[in-house]
């Protein structure tokens, strides 16, 4: 046995130190000493910027009836106290009026304009307690009107409260359209799971939604909090844990399959820590625990950070390149990622879904730009805030190279087969090609595919293919380059596509023809420099 009891000290040691070795640096808590009595204290909650919510026992209720049996604690009621320059909640006040029941209240969050308030208290509505089959009244969820004395008024039972579940520790998105909460209704993973519901305002709501195994396990989740940058806080005891709840976080800019944090010491010791609340400069807060050294049951702690605590925030673009004109997909559209600072990211032709995905930290700024033979750019900014679901939307270009004509030998071809051929040609996309290469890419080979059959079709016209650059490397080195552009063009439409060698010819122009403002010393994007990287097709005579 002895044995036995060394190893799991070992063991409980080796874990503890895994997560203090990452995370015992940011911190720095202390027990407070106001709010805590030998009684159960916890929960909090900012009001305003100077004063805080918090749940305590009524410490007059002492009587028998009185005391919750669980605990042989008096029911819990919400306080109201001032937060001191050294985070001290002091002068704390119980809470009066409507708010206040014989039985328990505690964990609520305002709104921004705190004019409204959600609380939990057992499901005791209109002077009726609820009771399940076994004679068990669980957890519910309410909705108050705050008025400007702090009074709390017009209290309303949350549409999805029942007397067989619980329904609590409720929390808002950060652009409150949303209220978060806790329950072990149907629907359910585990014990208790994260829920949200869309606010729909004169307290009607939409469907609950589980927020699904990234967050939720077979155990207990359970009071969860957002912060500024988005990071959903909570408890649990179904991740990874140092011994019963721990907290967690996990930023809700995600929307990649990566585990929730665990915060580590000291902010999580061996037994339950929970109810974590930071502030909005994301340096201090609150939470609570049992944890040994307390002063009673439950104790809340303050705490300030010593430097970020950044979550893991890896996320995934997933877009789609539209015809703005049509709505019609585009397939092979050339997409490009850039970061916040220009730099080119990533890369993607997209194949005939016309889909597209970038992995990308979500704390970051991006930029996506789209292009197309024959269309314009489209571009989309990415902030954290940003809806990751795109739809980039190109327009057809309206501008084609086409030479008069004047330039062809009516005696070769007529004007209305040049009209004609020339007609079907302009339907044809420039083909374009990747940074300082000449080789045939995928989307191309379609468009020289379409110059074959019109080729067979107008058997009499002949083609000059020519080939272009941007504007990057020397004019020399360009009007190379464009020579064996033009030239690999040339080789797909005859070798590949079987036409005769003396209908198509291949001329370079270097970087002479831009058609865009990317010269020499222009700063621009890949994008930009992509609409000159090409190869046009136009009737002629040579």
């Amino acid at each position: 046995m002895k044995k036995n009891i060394i190893l799991l000290a070992v063991l409980l040691w080796s874990v503890s130190f895994s997560f203090a070795q990452k995370t015992e640096e940011n911190y720095t808590i202390k027990l407070l000493e106001a709010c805590n009595d030998e009684l159960s204290n916890f929960g909090t909650t900012f009001y305003g910027e100077n004063q805080m919510i918090y749940a305590s026992p009524d410490k007059k209720r002492k009587m028998i009836r009185d005391v919750w049996h669980p605990n042989k604690e008096p029911f819990l009621d919400l306080f109201i106290g001032d937060i001191s320059e050294d985070g001290e909640i002091i002068n704390g006040k119980q809470l009066r009026g409507d708010v206040k029941t014989k039985f328990h209240e505690a964990d609520a969050v305002f709104t921004k304009d705190l004019k409204t308030v959600y609380f939990t208290r057992d499901n005791y509505y209109k002077k009726v307690r609820y009771k399940d089959a076994s004679g068990m009244t669980h957890l519910a969820l309410f909705k108050a009107d705050v008025l400007d004395d702090g009074t709390w008024t017009n209290i309303q039972s949350f549409p999805y409260n029942h007397p067989s579940y619980s329904i609590g520790h409720p929390t808002l998105s950060l652009d409150e359209s949303y209220l978060y909460f806790v329950s072990d209704m149907p629907g359910s993973k585990g014990m208790t799971d994260i829920f949200k519901v869309k606010i729909l305002g004169d307290n009607s709501y939409g469907q609950p939604e589980n927020l699904g195994g990234n967050i939720n396990t077979s155990k207990r989740e359970m009071f969860p909090f957002i912060s500024k940058d988005n990071v959903l806080y909570f408890a649990s005891d179904g991740w990874d844990t140092l011994g019963g709840l721990d907290i967690f976080g996990k930023s809700l800019n995600s929307n990649t399959d990566e585990k929730p944090k665990n915060l580590g010491m000291p902010i999580n010791s061996f037994l339950d820590d929970f109810a974590f609340l930071i502030k909005d400069n994301n340096k201090n807060g609150y939470f609570s625990s049992n944890r040994l050294g307390g002063k009673g049951s439950d104790d809340i702690y303050y705490f300030e950070k010593k430097k970020p605590l950044k979550m893991p925030c890896n996320s995934k673009i997933n877009g789609v390149v539209k015809n703005k004109k049509t709505n019609r997909r585009l397939p092979k559209a050339f997409v490009v990622l850039y970061d916040g600072k220009g730099n080119e990211i990533d890369t993607r032709t997209v194949g005939e879904n016309a889909e597209f995905v970038f992995e990308i930290n979500c704390n970051e700024n991006y930029k996506v730009e789209a292009s197309k033979n024959g269309y314009s750019v489209a571009t989309k900014e990415i902030t954290p805030k940003t809806n990751l679901d795109l739809v980039l939307k190109l327009e057809k270009e309206a501008v084609k190279e086409v030479p008069s004509v004047a330039a062809i030998t009516k005696a070769v071809v007529s004007e209305a087969e040049y009209n004609s051929c020339q007609g079907a040609l302009d339907n044809v996309n420039n083909i374009y090609f990747d940074l300082d290469k000449s080789y045939i890419r995928p989307d191309a080979a379609s468009e020289l595919d379409k110059v074959v059959r019109i080729m067979e079709r107008c058997k009499n016209i002949k083609v000059i293919a020519s080939s272009h650059t941007d504007s990057r490397a020397s004019a020399k080195y360009n009007q190379s380059l464009s020579q064996r552009r033009a030239q690999a063009t040339v080789d797909y439409i005859t070798k590949v596509g079987g036409i005769p060698v003396e209908r198509i010819k291949a001329i370079g122009y270097g970087e002479s023809r831009l058609r865009n403002r990317c010269s020499d010393g222009v700063k621009c994007s890949e994008a930009e420099h992509q609409m000159n990287r090409r190869t046009q097709f136009n009737i002629s005579n040579y």
